[in-house]
């Protein structure tokens, strides 16, 4: 159950009516939205999660790059009028909290002002918990994941150290509770070197200092579907880890070669809707859309079909579904994310779509969707489906663009092929003037 408390001010918002029992809705949230003097360093100054967002292009026709923001713009998260709005939009929608990535790193804490300014701000009236994103921060935008920038070292001291930072958050009132409990979720607990230490020195420093037990969760990420071999309480889905879904790649006309992975939305959505553990307290999870391009470009992932339609039927299904297998009480159920624009998987408005994967959002909770099954179609034509024709135009039109390039390269190399290049172009321009 969640400590009534940590959801007081969670509204239901317009047209509530969410049948009694149904699980929370929480929405994982990217603090990236500001400068700091480290991603200055690393890619630039101003860097921000925006620069990723801005800099993305269409990889295939059809292709729904950049994404673009609309209500809440550019917005810059040190500013205390961004952090009420978007409460208020998410509370107006059915978002009853969110998780807010927790980056440290030994005592050094990144990305951290939106958080800590959050958690001064008593009119920030929006329950939270945190998860600790406990693993290297590496130059893996830019396809260089060995470098490292900033390291997760683990010291001795660390496991105290690190749950000391996070006793100002469990001693706040927002802070969500799970059965009386503070809630934390650890993005990769198959890194730390004794995770049933680790967590073991984390229960008693807690109940030492008076928060008392407190909940550990572990997000099911990178191969890991296993919470019980760490001591946890409980896992969490963050889809579309864990993927177990064909790669559709060699059906879409890519401008360029691709080297990521492309799946449809209803086949990884259909999977985690029948996913089962070896150790059930499992808590599920859905994503609206997910295109990662923009920060790895021809390495990333794109989920095919992540239209509002389709995220409204997952979440409505994986609400029905915790209801189902934990009857009677009071579950979480995690939305990746409110705001991971760079992922291409945001619930904030875009041009695109506007509002509607919000409204997606409270119909499903408020169990009011009309959706039977996953919408058709998700493929690079307009309508979904391939033609002849098409495939026939996209194929030219790639390879005629490669030819040219390499004749282009062959002709820069050789100073006699590009003067005599030059002349006949000259010639050919003069034969159309005397004409």
């Amino acid at each position: 159950m969640i400590d009534s408390t940590a959801s007081a001010g969670a509204a239901q918002g317009p047209g509530s009516g969410a049948p009694p029992g149904n699980p929370r809705l929480i929405a994982f949230f990217l603090t990236q939205f500001h400068p700091v003097p480290q991603n200055d360093a690393w890619w630039g100054k101003g860097f921000t999660e925006w620069t990723n967002v801005t800099k993305a292009k269409p990889l295939f026709d059809g292709h729904d790059q950049p994404h673009l923001p609309t209500d809440l713009g550019f917005y810059d998260l040190r500013l205390r009028e961004t952090r009420h709005e978007q409460i208020r939009m998410a509370k107006q929608f059915g978002i009853d909290g969110f998780c807010y990535h927790y980056y440290w790193f030994s005592g050094t804490r990144l990305l951290n002002q939106p958080l800590d300014d959050m958690l001064a701000d008593r009119e920030s009236d929006m329950p939270f918990c945190l998860c600790w994103a406990n693993e290297n921060w590496t130059r893996r935008w830019d396809a260089a994941e060995h470098e490292i920038l900033i390291a997760q070292r683990y010291l001795p001291d660390d496991d105290v150290n690190f749950i000391k930072s996070l006793i100002p958050f469990f001693s706040d009132s927002r802070y969500i509770r799970v059965e009386g409990v503070p809630f934390l979720i650890v993005y990769r607990p198959q890194h730390l070197p004794d995770a049933r230490k680790t967590v073991a020195v984390w229960r008693d420093y807690c109940r030492s200092v008076g928060i008392g037990e407190i909940h550990v969760c572990a997000a099911l990420t990178h191969g890991n579907e296993d919470y019980a071999q760490f001591g946890f309480d409980s896992g969490v889905e963050f889809p579309p880890h864990n993927l177990k879904c064909p790669n559709v790649a060699d059906r879409i006309s890519f401008f360029e070669p691709f080297r990521g992975y492309v799946v449809e939305y209803e086949s990884i959505a259909a999977a985690y809707l029948e996913r089962r553990y070896a150790h059930p307290n499992v808590f599920r999870g859905v994503f609206p859309s997910w295109d990662n391009t923009p920060r790895t470009g021809n390495r990333g992932v794109i989920v095919l079909g992540g239209v509002p339609a389709n995220y409204e039927y997952w979440l409505a299904q994986s609400i029905r579904k915790t209801v189902q297998d934990f009857p009677g009480q009071e579950r979480l159920v995690f939305i990746n994310a409110w705001n991971e624009w760079a992922e291409g998987c945001h619930l904030e408005p875009d041009r695109r779509f506007g509002h509607q994967f919000l409204e997606a959002t409270l119909r499903a909770k408020n169990g009011l969707t009309t959706h039977s099954r996953f919408a058709e179609g998700g493929m690079d034509s307009p309508n979904g489906r391939r033609t002849l024709l098409h495939d026939l135009h996209s194929v030219l039109a790639y390879h005629s663009f490669v030819l040219v390039g390499r004749l282009a390269g062959r002709i820069r190399r050789f100073s006699r092929l590009r003067k005599l290049a030059r002349w006949i172009m000259n010639r050919k321009l003069w034969r159309s003037k005397s004409v």
